[in-house]
């Protein structure tokens, strides 16, 4: 479940918004499959008609796409500004990607970086950790500050995802990426 408001927004903006959308376009569009299939079949049109623009259809099938996106864009984009509309953070963590495990540093706190590797499997279970989320040395911040995440990579692509803040940042070799919670 989500624990942050922009978070519960963007889970509410994909059920509430982006699946019924996506569910009335492809039901639309399957009703038309069939329909043309059935009216346009050869048996009951034996002679093609020489029709080629229906100005009508040409406006709405342009107008109609049009005005869905504009639609979905105006929660889209009030989430977008939410995400990037970051408060003064209370604590800036940097996070490196590395090929196998993970970088972090409290500049502000004046910690320095430490590395957090995965977890074996068995000793996960033995913590009550899900694997692959389990680190030897987790990241740690204060609950209810605003956090500031510095995000890159040393050698390949990796992604910072926090699911449950409804966060996923990708950590690019050469290139600084931040977000927040």
């Amino acid at each position: 479940p989500q624990v942050t408001k922009n978070g519960q927004f963007a889970h509410w903006i994909h059920n509430s918004i982006l699946v019924p959308t996506i569910t009335i376009i492809s039901l639309f569009v399957l009703a038309l499959l069939f329909w043309v299939s059935f009216r346009y079949r050869k048996a009951r049109n034996p002679v093609a008609s020489k029709t080629s623009h229906n100005t009508l259809i040409e406006v709405v099938w342009t107008l109609a796409p049009v005005l869905i996106l504009v639609f979905i864009s105006l929660f889209s984009f009030r989430l977008l500004f939410a995400y990037h509309d970051m408060p003064s953070p209370d604590l800036t963590v940097k996070v490196t990607g590395n090929q196998w495990n993970w970088a972090y540093e409290y500049p502000d706190q004046g910690v320095a970086e430490y590395i957090s590797n995965m977890l074996p499997e068995d000793e996960a279970r033995a913590r009550g950790v899900p694997y692959r989320l389990a680190a030897t040395e987790p990241m740690v911040v204060p609950v209810g500050k605003t956090v500031q995440l510095v995000i890159t990579a040393s050698d390949v692509i990796h992604a910072v995802a926090l699911p449950a803040f409804g966060l996923k940042t990708d950590a690019v070799p050469g290139r600084i990426n931040t977000t927040w919670f």
